[in-house]
């Protein structure tokens, strides 16, 4: 009688290789949104024909600009997501509340910059700010829209997120208040007092308490981060 003994072969172990991506993921979209927003050639708070203006005397800088907003774009949703991941454990309505307004927030953003991409395409092209600044003033609903979704996301989902960290003791108790305090610095320097350097302190805050999530995520057991099923 021959026997055949069953091989069992078991899934090769990837959960360190997530945490790493999650470590590393973390804080590169408010880093690249904070030196975005220090780079940035205008001011929020500026009318369309001063905003043409500026972006195409400063071509180069809003090139750089661009860039650093294509990065944020790919980055900020899966950040969200490895926080949430995280403070869904023992805070999962408020989790869900706050995920519910920074990922419709987050992807409304390539919306709202497509503006200056025509604005720096157009300035590259040779047309003049006059004619550039007629076009951009004509704006789609959807954008306007947009505008209102990542303002009212961004800022409240990350206050909340925030308050998630804190009562859920993801990371430390610095990174929580750091992330709640960075949004409203931000909206402060952009709406209110046109602060470039306040803006970076503010998306930085942000930026400094995903990187110390990131910290914790590297700290952690496997298990801890993924139990196997």
């Amino acid at each position: 009688m021959t026997q055949t003994a069953a091989r069992t072969t078991s899934p090769a172990d990837i959960r360190p290789l997530w945490r790493w991506t999650a470590a590393l993921i973390l804080p590169i979209g408010p880093a690249a949104v904070a030196l975005l927003r220090f780079l940035l050639p205008y001011n929020t708070v500026d009318d369309v024909p001063t905003i043409t203006n500026k972006i195409v005397d400063n071509l180069a800088r809003g090139s750089l600009v661009i860039w650093l907003g294509y990065i944020a774009f790919l980055t900020l949703v899966p950040g969200a997501y490895f926080v949430g991941r995280l403070t869904r454990r023992r805070a999962p309505w408020l989790t869900a509340i706050t995920l519910l307004l920074l990922v419709p927030g987050y992807l409304s953003l390539p919306w709202t910059a497509a503006s200056d991409v025509f604005t720096w395409s157009a300035g590259t092209a040779g047309l003049d700010p006059a004619t550039i600044a007629k076009a951009a003033e004509v704006t789609h609903g959807s954008t306007n829209l947009a505008g209102l979704v990542f303002v009212v996301g961004h800022v409240f989902g990350t206050i909340l997120l925030g308050i998630a960290m804190w009562r859920t003791h993801v990371g430390p108790r610095w990174a929580a208040i750091a992330v709640m305090v960075s949004q409203p610095t931000h909206f402060v320097a952009a709406v209110i007092v046109s602060s470039h350097t306040l803006d970076l302190v503010g998306w930085g805050l942000q930026a400094v308490g995903f990187a110390a999530v990131g910290w914790a995520i590297l700290r952690m057991r496997d298990d801890e981060w993924q139990p196997l099923p």
